[in-house]
């Protein structure tokens, strides 16, 4: 994060640290930045398949209170990004859990928002992203809000 007086940057990075159970060793790889003073919401979910990644960021230092919700899945070996999938908000929107549902390859994510999430069904202050074979397609995510 950067100090204040500037717009507070916060560079966000996934970590994987070396130890005597992980075959591979110490690597880091760089997500997108967020700004403002509300710090961004980040989670991770894993399994046999690849790191999946939800966080809701605001891209700009500049304009509304819009934020982007983004879902990465991240190779665990070599630490690229294997696949993106953004949402845009209308307004602030908060990731409250990401998970893997018991089929091993639907990836969901629960959150908190006011506004629109573009796409979006239904209404509400609350919301669940689905992403149908996240790790083996790029079919896209849908949005229900409740």
């Amino acid at each position: 994060m950067t100090p204040p007086p500037a717009p507070a940057v916060y560079n966000l990075t996934l970590r994987r640290l070396a130890s005597s159970t992980c075959a591979w060793p110490a690597a880091s790889l760089a997500l997108p930045s967020s700004y403002g003073s509300s710090a961004p919401s980040v989670l991770v979910a894993a399994n046999e398949l690849g790191v999946a990644v939800g966080y809701a960021v605001k891209g700009s230092s500049s304009g509304g209170p819009y934020r982007t919700l983004g879902f990465s899945h991240v190779d665990p070996e070599s630490m690229a990004i294997v696949r993106n999938a953004g949402l845009l908000s209308s307004n602030t929107v908060s990731l409250t859990s990401v998970a893997i549902d018991l089929d091993g390859t639907t990836l969901k994510s629960y959150g908190i928002k006011s506004g629109t999430i573009a796409g979006e069904t239904g209404s509400g202050g609350e919301f669940v992203v689905s992403f149908p074979d996240f790790f083996t397609s790029t079919t896209p995510g849908t949005v229900v809000a409740f």
